[in-house]
């Protein structure tokens, strides 16, 4: 037992506490990258997608810290980036625990914005992260001044106990900012991710830190430095596991099951939160004719003629504009009575089209975008107005012409003719009632494709109109 003290590393016990957390890791990564490698979901821009990175990122530089602050494994301090300040002060510290709870509180702190303050949060991400990790940078510094740790990488009782209190204070935060959006009916799951980071953390950290107080005080034990430091790792490892969570930024992946062979569950948005289907929901034998001489605004809201004038935008590789108004079109259906289901439809369609660098990002003026993003009610019904008149002057200039000249207007005319035939046929046959005289019809005008009687069948037909 002596060779496997904490001074030298190297134990058994060790190089399992290290496979389990590699192990953890690539579990990590697997969950992290799996919408995206494997189903093909094209991956979101600002904070909805690099706050889960850093996570991961966070996640690693915690694991790796207490490696190789820890001792797990043998090798020989002879540079200066192998010393206990870099990896227990700064790797573990503000780049590993420190930035992983940071990115928690800054995601329950746009929920919160969001759904309480029906806002968006008025410090962008990349500002307000920083803010939050500041006290780990400066802790750190301290420290670094300071020089307490000894040759074993430990700390004494005073600085164990500043330790243990930076890093309640941050799951205290955590709580308040949870605790504030616990009476939000959410329709994914960030609150009970939120509250599951939360408790199982709290338990892990509470193990985490009695193994921790047995690492640093009781140094002179090596079988108990060998099993706390084991434990150490362990619960560590499971901790980054838990604590990651996809949902807060991004809640349509959780639509995506992990083992299921099933496609996307719910591709879109409005479909995700139960708004009815796209277009105007007209009667089975009603004809849609399309006016060219119609408001533009008034034919997109028609579902046949806007998937038509949407897939001659994407040829023109200028859909964004279609798709933003189909987007706001679904937003309109929520009632204003249903704020979380607008908001969830909001903020989808904010990342989506408005913010700058979106995947989709529209054309409008700059002053139309501050509007949107600087709004103080994220649920307003005439939010996206300004935008979308902007935009259906723009698709009146640069599509609209070249539309009602191509091959996509003319297919939608013939399917519209066609139609038209089909409903003449059905009103000329007696409606929908099947009859004798309705086995005429062929199948290709017949709008419920049934089995009829063939109409030089041999079998004898009494005519009801002699």
């Amino acid at each position: 037992m002596t060779s496997c003290s904490a001074l030298h590393g190297g134990c058994p016990s060790d190089y399992v506490a290290v496979s389990i957390a590699i192990f953890s890791m690539i579990l990590l990564l697997v969950r992290s990258s799996f919408p995206f490698l494997i189903r093909n979901v094209p991956s979101a821009k600002g904070s909805a997608f690099w706050i889960p990175a850093i996570q991961v990122i966070a996640s690693f530089n915690f694991l790796l810290g207490i490696v190789m602050a820890g001792n797990f494994v043998k090798y020989k301090k002879n540079h200066w980036w192998l010393s206990c300040y870099v990896w227990a002060v700064w790797v573990e510290g503000p780049l590993g625990f420190g930035l992983l709870m940071s990115c928690r509180i800054a995601q329950a702190f746009h929920l919160y914005y969001a759904f309480v303050k029906r806002r968006l949060p008025p410090i962008r991400s990349h500002f307000f992260l920083p803010l939050i990790v500041l006290p780990w940078i400066a802790g750190a510094a301290i420290v670094q001044m300071k020089k307490p740790l000894n040759y074993r990488c430990h700390l004494g009782t005073f600085w164990i106990t500043i330790a243990i209190c930076l890093h309640t204070s941050y799951i205290v935060v955590l709580v308040i900012f949870t605790g504030a959006i616990r009476h939000i009916e959410f329709r994914f799951d960030e609150l009970k991710d939120l509250w599951q980071g939360i408790l199982v953390s709290a338990s892990l950290i509470g193990l985490w830190v009695s193994a921790y107080i047995l690492n640093e005080v009781h140094d002179d034990i090596s079988w108990l430095q060998v099993t706390s430091r084991f434990l150490l790792l362990t619960t560590a490892s499971i901790l980054v596991l838990v604590f990651f969570s996809i949902s807060i930024s991004q809640p349509l992946l959780t639509q995506i099951g992990f083992i299921k062979r099933e496609p996307l569950e719910f591709k879109t948005m409005c479909q995700a939160l139960g708004i009815p289907d796209s277009g105007l929901l007209l009667r089975r034998d009603q004809a849609v004719v399309i006016d060219p001489n119609e408001p533009l605004d008034k034919l997109l809201t028609d579902k046949k003629f806007r998937q038509s004038f949407k897939a001659f935008a994407d040829s023109c590789l200028a859909g964004e504009s279609v798709h933003f108004f189909e987007e706001v079109h679904e937003l309109g259906k929520i009632p204003i009575d249903d704020p979380v289901r607008r908001i969830y439809m909001a903020r989808h369609i904010i990342n989506k089209y408005i913010i700058a660098g979106a995947a989709m990002e529209v054309n409008i003026s700059h002053r139309c975008r501050q509007a949107i993003l600087n709004t103080t009610d994220i649920t307003h019904p005439d939010l996206f107005t300004d935008a979308l008149n902007e935009l259906i002057q723009l698709m009146k200039t640069n599509l609209a012409k070249d539309y009602w000249s191509s091959m996509y207007f003319i297919n939608l005319k013939d399917e519209t003719r066609a139609r038209s035939n089909s409903h003449e046929t059905e009103q000329m046959s007696g409606g929908y009632s099947y009859s004798p005289r309705l086995s005429c019809v062929q199948a290709i005008d017949d709008p419920f494709h049934h089995d009829h009687f063939s109409c030089d069948s041999s079998q004898d037909v009494p005519d009801p109109y002699p």
